[in-house]
């Protein structure tokens, strides 16, 4: 798996040494990943996806036809602890708890616990809803290292069409101030479409976050769940071209920045993959593929079948299921869209996609 050495930028180093103090034994695994690349295995984040409850609407989730009543076993508390020890065994260091609204899950402790802290970074992903000063420090306090808070637009209007909730944007914006004041590392996830990314707006937001000490996440716009056949607000290669020369300026990254050292492009299975309710592995959360169950065999077996795939084994230089239109149309279109999801890797990815 082709990756290229970088240096670590100036936050990267002080997170390290944050982290080295707070979590020596996760510090310990992250300071092996280099080694683990160069032998062709994955050095995933693991995007637990638990729960699809949520409490909001959003315009372009992702989700949306994996929410619902459904008969399949779905992981316990008891699964979580066993994903975890298999996870650690891997080497394994980051798990995104996500969803649906993590924070709305009424055994959310229970599932921190489980992950266990003392061995894995652990991120919550939210919408900032129920994040006050209180629920900051608490979730501090139980082990959770990280919030990942979606907030759309500095327009409220805007963000609450957008998220389809009144209120929602000025909840976001306290979520900050909360998780900031609880000692929470915080980055902004945003998601960013063709009409959005060369706008002034765009640059306002960068601007008004950085200058409150907080860093970017742009999520591109993918034409999946509630976006399904949405090709219009899809980026190009010059969006993206345009967006690393804002890195240089803000404190604004993608999935294809390098980080640890490291330029793995397209991170799909590499340096993350979607665990989703139902105990199968997707390559990202975006590509709805299945590439094994966990209730049906190990977690280091399904991994090292999702890097047998040359989409995901291979270095990709871009974002597949939000720029690359050939995979989009031969792979998603053709042979996800109208499915249920998700659909078996082997219906999608064939032996020739397969690396000797």
């Amino acid at each position: 798996m082709p990756a290229q050495q970088g240096e670590l930028k100036e936050a990267e180093v002080a997170k390290r040494s944050q982290l080295k103090r707070e979590k020596p034994y996760v510090y310990d695994k992250i300071m092996k990943y280099d080694e683990k690349v160069k032998n062709g295995e994955s050095i995933a984040i693991l995007q637990f996806q638990y729960d699809y409850t949520c409490n909001l609407k959003c315009e372009h989730c992702a989700v949306k036809r994996f929410q619902g009543k459904s008969s399949k076993r779905s992981f316990t508390i008891a699964d979580v602890r066993e994903l975890s020890r298999q996870a650690d065994e891997m080497g394994l260091a980051h798990l995104v708890i996500t969803g649906g609204e993590p924070l709305v899950f009424p055994d959310f402790d229970e599932l921190v616990a489980a992950v266990d802290p003392n061995k894995f970074y652990i991120t919550s992903d939210t919408n900032g809803w129920l994040l006050d000063d209180a629920r900051a420090r608490h979730l501090k306090g139980i082990g959770v290292d990280k919030i990942q808070l979606s907030l759309d637009s500095l327009s409220a209007e805007e963000h609450d069409s957008f998220r389809r909730r009144k209120g929602s944007h000025e909840r976001a914006l306290r979520a900050i101030d909360a998780a900031l004041g609880a000692g929470l590392n915080i980055i902004i996830q945003t998601v960013v479409s063709k009409q959005r990314v060369r706008s002034q707006e765009f640059l306002d937001f960068l601007a008004f976050l950085n200058g409150k000490g907080v860093g970017v996440f742009i999520t591109y716009a993918k034409p999946v769940g509630s976006w399904e056949g949405n090709f219009d607000v899809l980026v190009d290669r010059s969006d993206m071209d345009y967006v690393r020369e804002l890195e240089k300026r803000y404190n604004v990254f993608t999935h294809l920045t390098p980080s640890y050292g490291l330029n793995l492009g397209c991170i799909a299975v590499k340096r993350m993959v979607s665990v989703t309710k139902y105990g199968d592995i997707m390559p990202c959360p975006y590509i709805h593929t299945s590439i094994g169950n966990f209730f049906e065999e190990p977690l280091k077996d399904i991994m090292e079948r999702g890097m047998k795939i040359k989409w995901f084994g291979k270095y990709v230089d871009t974002c597949l299921i939000a720029e690359d239109r050939g995979f989009i149309n031969k792979y998603v279109v053709d042979r996800i869209y109208g499915k249920p999801l998700p659909v078996p890797c082997a219906e999608v990815f064939p032996e020739e996609d397969r690396i000797a």
